[in-house]
């Protein structure tokens, strides 16, 4: 059985997962992770979405105000030993509807091209490719995502 729970950055089963996500993508960010990880504090988080099975944390989401109108999510993720079970797919929905719920339109996002699960989770959640934003302009093996909500 899937739960989710709504809280903010300092949960600390939050904190233990974006600890595994920053391992893992230290390792298919390469040389590139010290750029990506500048902008993955979480301090600035405050919509947390944490996934547990069985009352154990297996996936995490969250979102930030990028500008009015607009949340980016951020830190999603999910264990390894969770995947393939629709779990990153229901915490992306539950964002969304959090998002709508505290008046935004859209989402954006930002994830690596290398990242092919991540990319496969938001083109099929009815996001779309949209122009290297901000921080990400340039950046070659980023990916930008949006999905207009309203």
């Amino acid at each position: 059985m899937i739960s989710l729970l709504r809280t903010n950055s300092k949960n600390s089963d939050f904190k233990a997962l974006v600890k595994q996500l920053d391992a893992y993508l230290a390792i298919t960010d390469g040389d590139e992770h010290d750029f990506y990880d500048q902008f993955n504090k979480l301090d600035a988080i405050k919509f947390v979405i944490i996934a547990y099975e069985n009352e154990q944390p297996v996936g995490c989401g969250a979102i930030k105000a990028f500008d009015s109108k607009t949340m980016e999510i951020k830190r999603m993720y999910t264990t390894t030993q969770a995947r393939g079970k629709g779990i990153a797919s229901k915490i992306l929905k539950a964002l969304e509807e959090w998002t709508l719920e505290l008046s935004f339109e859209k989402c954006i996002l930002e994830t690596g091209l290398r990242q092919i699960e991540a990319v496969g989770l938001y083109k099929k959640n009815n996001y779309n490719v949209i122009k290297n934003y901000g921080q990400y302009a340039k950046m070659e093996n980023s990916i930008c995502f949006e999905k207009k909500l309203k």
